[in-house]
């Protein structure tokens, strides 16, 4: 249903992608969902600035342990920058490595980073081509244009393509709608009928049913799940066909494991912010919600969450 993937000689066990997402996909996460049957999962997008200037939090960002394939994104608009960020040790262990050319929020575009590179062909260009200089699996994330008056999906994947991208993902959507309305699925099948690299479909996708449409629709060769994935990361199962422990089970490893790794405070804040979407749509999520948040210890969150999650066990 969901086969394996080839992107320059790396095969990924399907074609059904955990996308990266600030402020989520650390470590931890990205091995619940890898153990769920994602194929690929990506890092945070990370600055390549804070890798240059040797940000403790920037590589913290990049840890990775046992990830196998291995992939992270990067942000920035310096090629020679970037090109040195793919060449460092930080990112040395990667097996591919994203550039951001996508991101909307008006910090990473005012500093001409992210979706910003989008109005600037030449310079995206060439921040793609240094990186494939750097000997590494380049990849490209980006959206079908700035506005809706104007999109070119099709053109910028040729430039992608011809830079050294040796896969790309198109999030359907363009930059004034951020994450607003249906994704695009004709401007994602003309990206794929421009290029010869595998082309990934993104947004919009919340079940293995929407992702087996948007296959189809498209025509890609996989898909990325976003926000679907903080809500439920068992859509990677639903996908793999694989059966899941329950949520509760799920829930309190990735506490365990977040606490481990990153430490109690980080555990307390992040899996708090976890349990708030793993509530929604469950019979009293606003009480559950509201008692998590009040939550002071991971002992806390832990107990809230076998109560919170016990018709789930």
């Amino acid at each position: 249903m969901f086969p394996k993937v080839e992107i320059a000689g790396m095969v990924c066990p399907n074609n059904v992608f955990l996308a990266p997402l600030a402020g989520y996909t650390n470590y931890p996460f990205r091995e619940l969902c890898r153990r769920l049957g994602a194929g690929l999962t990506f890092t945070e997008m990370v600055s390549c600035k804070g890798l240059l200037y040797g940000s403790e939090e920037t590589k913290k960002l990049l840890y990775c342990g046992s990830e196998s394939p291995k992939a992270a994104q990067i942000f920035g608009n310096d090629p020679a920058i970037m090109r040195a960020a793919c060449e460092g040790e930080a990112l040395a262990p990667f097996d591919l490595i994203d550039i951001n050319m996508g991101c909307p929020m008006p910090k990473i575009v005012k500093n001409g980073e992210g979706s910003a590179l989008m109005e600037n062909l030449p310079l995206a260009e060439k921040v793609i081509a240094e990186c494939a200089k750097s000997g590494k699996r380049i990849s490209v994330k980006f959206r079908t244009g700035i506005a809706e008056a104007h999109k070119f999906t099709a053109e910028f994947a040729k430039l992608c393509e011809g830079a050294g991208a040796c896969m790309i993902t198109v999030h359907g959507r363009t930059r004034e709608k951020i994450y607003a309305g249906a994704p695009d699925c004709r401007e994602i099948a003309a990206a794929k009928n421009a290029v010869q690299i595998p082309v990934i479909a993104n947004g919009g996708i919340w079940s293995a049913r929407e992702a087996e449409e948007m296959l189809d629709r498209t025509g890609a060769d996989g898909v990325m799940i976003a926000r679907a994935a903080l809500y439920r990361p068992q859509i990677f199962a639903d996908c793999a066909g694989i059966e899941t422990p329950p949520i509760k089970d799920l829930f309190l490893r990735q506490l365990r494991e977040t606490q481990a790794l990153l430490g109690e405070r980080f555990a307390l804040v992040f899996m708090r912010k976890m349990a708030a979407f793993y509530v929604k749509g469950k019979t009293g999520a606003t009480e559950s919600k509201r008692k998590f948040f009040s939550a002071q210890t991971v002992a806390e969150v832990a107990a809230l969450a076998e109560e919170a999650f016990k018709e789930d066990a």
